[in-house]
């Protein structure tokens, strides 16, 4: 039966060129939908601005984002990711070094409180987007060539809480706790398949958690909003204003919606309708109806990111897209848990669907890479041209 379903699941549809029909479908839904609600929910804010006076603003430049995300997946998808080995340390250093730059005077672009940005003459760029990813393939090289010592703490814990705490340092100073999180979240889900020592990820819980309680706590905005998540109605008229009328989004959707571009809580009640907070825009304009398919959607795309780790090759190839399916999860679940009051307000967008070029650019290559891991054939001598520290290997297998 197993050798059934890898055969079933390694031929799809041949309408794709070979790749996953119904993961490739499952995007292109995601897209479609992202870039029809990032018109509909930014139309009133695109033109009352004054900077912008123009209705379908984000439209041209979701659809402009859109495309670029299409070719950064086609991109993807024609890569060996096992050539990715000799790039793994370059990606690192060159992320962690643009987080450094974004607070040399003249780099980094501020909006509101937070340097997150370059701004280019036509585009911005967030660093932290790219980090992640960088994140993931170290952390798949890493885990592959410590196969046999993942129950070492210095060996198989350390380094990577290490590199973690650099890239967290610099993305608290932007200011960024979601990034933050989400790094948190894969490295902690990858060392648990790897095979660290369950004992070393309770410790890390234990000391992780009066740090995230302290940087809560002395943050006036943080604490504010953790106000604002524990009783939203207490506070409606000021820190618990987004989640409320989220909720009220939600609630006026009802099953069916009220209808593509009938909402009422773009018009100045929600803030950030076209990233942070599309999915109550969902909710109010297409009802539970429209929520279910778009969940759904995401649903898929993360099983079937799970059945490529799963069915992979190699060890790198399993890691790299348990994270990469891991990061698409924890953004989704947290940017849904924020809509639905579910958890602290938290400036995250939805995969695939929220208005963003850095996001969208850095997902669409990542599912790219997802597709090329699927239709990977087993390593040559020359492409795995190292073997994981530990017992003696006979062709890339213990003896």
């Amino acid at each position: 039966m197993g050798a059934t379903l890898t055969q079933d699941y390694r031929t799809p549809s041949s309408s794709f060129g070979g790749h996953d029909a119904g993961f490739v479908l499952a995007l292109l839904g995601l897209l479609s939908i992202g870039v029809v609600m990032v018109y509909s929910s930014s139309v009133y804010v695109a033109a009352t601005d004054p900077k912008i006076l123009d209705g379908s603003y984000y439209l041209r430049r979701q659809a402009i984002n859109v495309g670029i995300g299409l070719l950064a997946m086609i991109f993807g998808m024609s890569l060996n990711y096992r050539q990715m080995r000799k790039w793994v340390y370059p990606l690192l250093l060159i992320s962690i070094a643009s987080l450094a730059l974004l607070f040399v005077p003249g780099f980094g672009h501020t909006v509101g409180r937070s340097t997150r940005w370059f701004r280019f003459p036509f585009f911005s760029f967030q660093p932290s987007e790219a980090a992640k990813f960088a994140f993931i393939v170290w952390m798949a090289y890493s885990l592959e060539k410590k196969a046999f010592k993942m129950e070492s703490f210095s060996v198989g814990f350390l380094p990577h809480i290490l590199v973690l705490g650099v890239i967290m340092v610099l993305c608290l100073a932007q200011p960024d706790l979601g990034t933050c999180v989400v790094l948190a979240g894969i490295m902690v889900s990858l060392l648990f398949v790897a095979g660290t020592r369950v004992s070393y990820i309770l410790a890390l819980f234990f000391t992780g958690v009066p740090i995230l309680i302290n940087l809560i706590a002395n943050n006036s905005m943080r604490m504010r909003r953790m106000l604002a998540f524990l009783d939203p109605w207490e506070h409606r008229s000021d820190v618990g204003y987004q989640a409320v009328n989220s909720l009220v989004a939600f609630g006026s959707g009802g099953i069916q919606g009220m209808g593509l571009g009938a909402s009422r809580q773009k018009f100045g009640y929600l803030p950030e309708v076209q990233t942070d907070f599309i999915f109550p825009i969902i909710g109010e304009e297409l009802g539970l109806i429209g929520v279910t398919v778009v969940m759904g959607l995401l649903l898929y795309v993360i099983c079937r990111g799970m059945a490529i780790s799963w069915n992979a090759k190699d060890e790198f190839g399993r890691f790299l897209a348990f994270g990469i399916t891991m990061l698409f999860a924890l953004q989704a679940i947290i940017n849904i848990g924020v809509a639905l009051s579910l958890l602290p307000t938290k400036g995250l967008t939805l995969p695939f669907v929220s208005f963003g070029g850095s996001s969208l650019l850095v997902n669409c290559f990542a599912a790219g890479v997802l597709l090329n891991i699927s239709l990977a054939d087993e390593p040559t001598d020359e492409e795995n041209t190292f073997v994981p520290d530990g017992p003696e290997l006979s062709n890339g297998r213990a003896r």
